[in-house]
């Protein structure tokens, strides 16, 4: 497996992390954590890869094989409401994580959902444009669309593609909540973000647009 300089503090699993890193994670205040599938349909599209990272840049990416229907240790971290997990879109990923491993997350960020609250001064919600804008870095997005579900190790751009999607949710997060407390708008964020949730289920259930006239 190649893996480029940035990334080689990068821990791999295949299904689960391990009591070790489990034991280093719980203790977590933030989780920035991703997703990976084979497509967009819950259901139909598999989960194949789940990034996470913490505050400490402790990363990690687990490999979800075809017959994984159970990862006791993401479970278990993932519903641990004591720390706060981020995303960026959670709908997806939550949906995509319940639908595939059980997992109910709890205690959300979304920096989709809270960019779109505080940068209300532009219509680019995407990770790329938003990492960018806060923190000045240009994400290589190159590697989007491309075969999560191989059986062999993930290329290069892969691993980067991956390990970047969760590098600076963390950083972002911060710079977000000074924007939304800053414009009265925070508390809104929070509620927006315990409905997450809710909307994944629907994803799962195909009531997508439960909400539309």
């Amino acid at each position: 497996m190649g893996i480029s300089e940035d990334n080689k503090n990068i821990s791999f699993y295949h299904n689960d992390i391990n009591n070790d890193l489990y034991n280093l994670y719980k203790n977590s205040s933030y989780l920035a954590v991703d997703t990976e599938a084979m497509g967009l349909v819950h259901g139909r599209d598999r989960l194949c890869l789940v990034q996470i990272t913490n505050e400490l840049n402790l990363t990690s990416c687990i490999k979800i094989e075809l017959d994984t229907s159970f990862s006791p240790y993401l479970k278990k971290l993932l519903e641990d409401e004591k720390i706060i997990k981020i995303f960026h879109y959670a709908r997806f990923d939550i949906a995509a994580l319940k639908c595939n491993l059980g997992i109910n997350t709890k205690n959300i960020f979304c920096t989709k959902i809270a960019s779109k609250l505080a940068r209300t001064y532009t219509n680019k919600h995407g990770l790329k444009d938003l990492i960018n804008e806060l923190l000045g870095i240009e994400l290589d997005k190159s590697s989007q669309s491309s075969d999560w579900g191989i059986n062999e190790d993930l290329t290069t751009k892969q691993i980067d593609y991956a390990a970047n999607d969760v590098r600076y949710l963390i950083k972002a997060m911060h710079k977000l909540k000074i924007i939304l407390k800053r414009e009265g708008r925070y508390e809104l964020a929070k509620k927006c973000f315990e409905a997450v949730p809710i909307h994944s289920e629907l994803d799962i259930l195909r009531f997508s647009n439960i909400f539309d006239h």
